[in-house]
């Protein structure tokens, strides 16, 4: 892993092949907050939304949750969300990391329940916190190193 201090901003990314959720982080807090929800056609996202965010926030890095079974094996949206991941590499040249994103969606479910009970449920909500905590545990996972 990258030397912590070789990083300030990173954007996380929740893959979906109908939305993409997407969270700000900084490495210097080791936190992240949830930024927006953008929607994909059959996992294709608008790449002049990604383009604005990079330009606004001009992250050092970039995270993309991988979606894997609970025994660790991948499932039909892992190779999507790697293409994905490739692909913002590829326009933005920046690092871009995978980062296991198992049990995510359930915990940001029950993070918004928590703090704005059923109301406060939408997909749109849901992808953007399970953005910022998979963004979270990549952050944690690099200042330990």
């Amino acid at each position: 892993m990258a030397n912590p201090t070789s990083f300030d901003t990173a954007l996380g990314f929740d893959f979906g092949l109908r939305f993409v959720g997407v969270a700000v982080g900084q490495t210097i807090t080791g936190s992240a907050s949830p930024l927006t929800t953008l929607v994909a056609q059959q996992g294709q996202v608008h790449w002049p939304d990604i383009d604005k965010l990079i330009t606004t926030w001009q992250p050092d890095a970039l995270v993309v949750g991988i979606p894997l079974n609970m025994d660790g094996t991948e499932q039909a949206i892992t190779q999507a969300a790697r293409s994905f991941q490739q692909e913002l590499e590829t326009r933005y040249h920046l690092p871009v990391f995978g980062m296991d994103e198992r049990l995510s969606t359930r915990e940001a479910k029950e993070k918004i329940f928590a703090a704005q009970g059923y109301k406060g449920l939408s997909r749109h909500a849901i992808n953007a916190v399970s953005a910022q905590l998979i963004l979270e545990s990549w952050l944690t996972m690099l200042s330990r190193s």
